[in-house]
């Protein structure tokens, strides 16, 4: 049983509460502070004063109210019923409080963040004296069409089974297994509490090697990420941070989606949450929110819960991969989430760094992307967590604390560009600023599907980068001061922009791309580059090749061409390279 602490109100600053008199509480336990029964969460201890702060509105808290703690870490509620769901930052359902007091949540209230009167269809997976431990399978209930419900034993739990529940129907509170450890018996439910600041262990680490297939073609050609991985969308105000992570949970290819709208302002959040039960799997036809938990946490909730919420949404993705799925966390954004970092440390009268963050604001972060990676889990399953986190530099300006601090531990950087986006070329990434480090990881994935992908991305890389450095000639000289040899990069590029870096969301062919459609535009546009470039060396002018009809239809190939029609692509490019073979190249003197 846990014990019991009580004391009392001494001190209020905002968030910020500080009492006396708990004896026995620990850092990271709840504490319900006031009346009203506000919770909260120890976050320093000084002698006999206790810290806290709180996670919901404290308006009229006076010192002397009191404050009580059963000396319980702040935890989440694991179990059938997360798929589907919306909660706040402090895992409570936001459909169910809505229900309950409408538009606006009133304080003190909770409620389960499971139903505790559904029932579920157990099967069991265990016979009686078995010996187990941590992560041994149990059973399965189907929480959805999409996900198999795997019931495991939690970490650090073992011995022997001494009686489980037959096939049926139960209550996440009814027992369905029971376990002789050694020194008591432990009663197992379907669902069962962990502790959200503390990372869920497993077994061995694995390197990356599978790409993360988000259908965007800026992402998965030039700068992939690899399941497991972690990547950072950092852009000013209207660059399409928020679309972009949008676009990534609709059809990345992880098994579960846990989206994190950390501080976002409510009509962005209002728009995930209404288009989201909307939206279809394209790969199996059912409803995306069948395999997606929600976060909620907008600008006007209260600042501590906002800095819990990202610890909440990697807590239950680590939950889902331990059972062996691949999980997706989309968190929008860290910036928020720093801020709110900032002002509570200032309210504790932490020394402040750089532009008021505290110092161990890198640290943080960096035990946030760490629980990201792709493992062997305790059940012998592979299972990963791929981490993208969004970031909101004040001004687009890079070089400010939390974007820094955030390129330290990510691996991938998708910098957004605010010329593309005011020019609206989406998605705005720019191929400059931007960055990978997982190309010789998941390289033999992509090789397995064609032997030259490498080769050819980096050819097209290469020509983006000329590009760019002939820009910054052709402001001072102008096109036409250029052999044509270099005008030719600068027709190419523009068209590799406009054929494969350019994606329409709305589009019903373009709005994802499959790695063997990206692959067909590759070579298409790695055929005109080598073709052309071989008629222009030879003395035949950039507008004679730009002015073949066959050569302007390669704009639409897109948009066109569906994922199941590739086959149309390679009739295209032979086409094109007809039309090319057919040009008549100017003799000498003509």
């Amino acid at each position: 049983m846990d014990d019991l602490a009580t004391g009392k109100v001494i001190a209020v600053n905002g968030p910020i509460v500080k009492a006396t008199g708990l004896r026995g509480i620990g850092m990271f336990d709840v504490a319900e502070v006031g009346s009203d029964r506000l919770m909260g969460e120890v976050i320093r201890l000084d002698k006999d004063v206790t810290i806290i702060q709180v996670y919901e509105d404290n308006t009229g808290m006076r010192p002397g109210d009191e404050v009580i703690s059963h000396c319980r870490p702040l935890s989440v509620l694991l179990g059938p019923g997360l798929i589907g769901n919306i909660y706040d930052g402090i895992q409570r359902p936001l459909v169910g409080l809505c229900e309950m007091c409408g538009s606006y949540i009133r304080k003190g209230i909770t409620i389960s963040p499971l139903a505790v009167d559904r029932k579920w269809e157990f099967q069991p997976l265990a016979d009686a004296g078995t010996e187990v431990r941590g992560g041994s399978l149990i059973g399965e209930v189907r929480e959805s069409p999409l996900v198999l419900h795997r019931v495991l034993l939690p970490p650090g739990v073992s011995g022997t089974l001494t009686g489980i529940a037959p096939a049926g129907q139960y209550t996440i509170e009814e027992e369905v297994f029971t376990l002789d450890t050694g020194s008591g018996t432990y009663s197992g439910k379907l669902a069962s509490y962990w502790p959200v600041r503390r990372p869920r262990p497993a077994g061995t680490r694995k390197k990356p090697s599978i790409p993360l297939i988000t259908g965007q073609r800026i992402i998965d050609t030039f700068f992939p990420i690899a399941r497991g991985g972690t990547a950072a969308i950092p852009g000013g105000f209207g660059t399409g941070k928020t679309m972009t992570q949008h676009a990534l949970a609709k059809w990345c290819n992880a098994d579960i989606i846990v989206y994190i709208g950390c501080g976002e302002r409510g009509n962005e959040m209002t728009e995930v949450l209404t288009d989201f039960p909307r939206l279809i799997d394209e790969r199996n036809g059912r409803p995306l929110i069948e395999r997606t938990v929600m976060i909620a946490n907008t600008s006007n909730m209260p600042v501590p819960a906002r800095e819990v919420s990202i610890y909440t949404g990697v807590t239950i993705a680590e939950y889902y991969r331990d059972m062996g799925y691949g999980v997706a966390v989309m968190a929008d954004s860290t910036s928020r989430w720093a801020e709110a970092l900032r002002e509570l440390a200032s309210r504790l009268g932490d020394m402040p760094a750089e532009e008021g963050f505290p110092p161990y604001l890198g640290t943080r972060l960096a035990e946030f992307y760490e629980r990201a990676g792709r493992v062997e889990t305790l059940s012998g399953r592979e299972g990963d967590i791929t981490i993208i986190g969004a970031v909101s530099p004040p001004g687009g300006d890079f070089s400010e604390p939390v974007t820094q601090n955030t390129s330290r531990f990510v691996r991938c950087f998708w910098a957004l560009d605010k010329t593309l986006a005011d020019a609206r070329h989406y998605p705005s990434i720019s191929w400059i600023d931007s960055y990978t480090e997982y190309l010789s990881d998941i390289g033999q994935w992509w090789e397995n599907l064609d032997n030259e992908w490498l080769s050819i991305r980096n050819e097209l890389m290469n020509i983006l980068v000329e590009d760019h450095r002939l820009q910054q000639v052709v402001k001072l000289v102008g096109s036409d001061a250029l052999p044509p040899s270099e005008q030719y990069v600068l027709f190419c590029a523009e068209t590799i922009k406009n054929v494969f870096l350019q994606q329409n969301s709305f589009d019903p062919h373009d709005k994802f791309c499959s790695p063997e459609k990206q692959l067909k535009l590759l070579h298409t546009l790695v055929c005109l580059y080598r073709r052309g470039l071989e008629l222009v060396q030879a003395g035949l002018s950039v507008k004679d090749i730009a002015g073949l009809e066959v050569v302007s239809e390669i704009v639409r190939l897109k948009s066109e061409i569906s994922n199941r029609e590739i086959e149309k692509i390679d009739a295209y490019t032979l086409r094109l390279e007809q039309g090319l073979a057919a040009l008549k190249i100017p003799t000498t003197g003509e």
